[in-house]
């Protein structure tokens, strides 16, 4: 009787369990930003919150697009699973102007978002 020699295949799995391991968190978000460091422990999430970036010449990315500032919310109406449950994640460089940051906290926020969070490097020096 003759038996399938599986070993390869095995080998083959877990070299691409791994590469995939590697290339996943440097998939999550296309836009380089220098983040600031803060003390915070992570949220749990169930589904993928929303990514706002505010490079530090003032562009703003909705996930990996550029979008003017008045094209903004309905970029994000057009994203939004359930109405006002969904999170939104802003991550502003840390030489972008605080004005900047804010200006867009604050078009998404009186668009009617309730869960709006600052993305932070965490702090492990302190």
């Amino acid at each position: 009787m003759s038996e399938i020699n599986v070993t390869p295949f095995v080998d083959v799995m877990l070299v691409l369990l791994i590469v995939f391991m590697v290339a996943a968190p440097l998939l999550s978000s296309g836009v380089a930003v220098d983040l600031p460091h803060a003390e915070a422990a992570p949220l749990a999430l169930e589904r993928e919150p929303i990514t706002i970036t505010i490079a530090t010449d003032g562009r703003v990315f909705v996930k990996d697009s550029v979008v003017a500032a008045e094209d903004l919310v309905p970029r994000l109406k057009s994203l939004v699973v359930t109405s006002g449950d969904d999170r939104i994640y802003v991550r502003g460089d840390k030489a972008a102007s605080y004005g900047a940051i804010m200006s867009v906290m604050a078009r998404i926020s009186a668009a009617g978002f309730a869960h709006i969070a600052l993305v932070a490097l965490s702090d492990k020096s302190g």
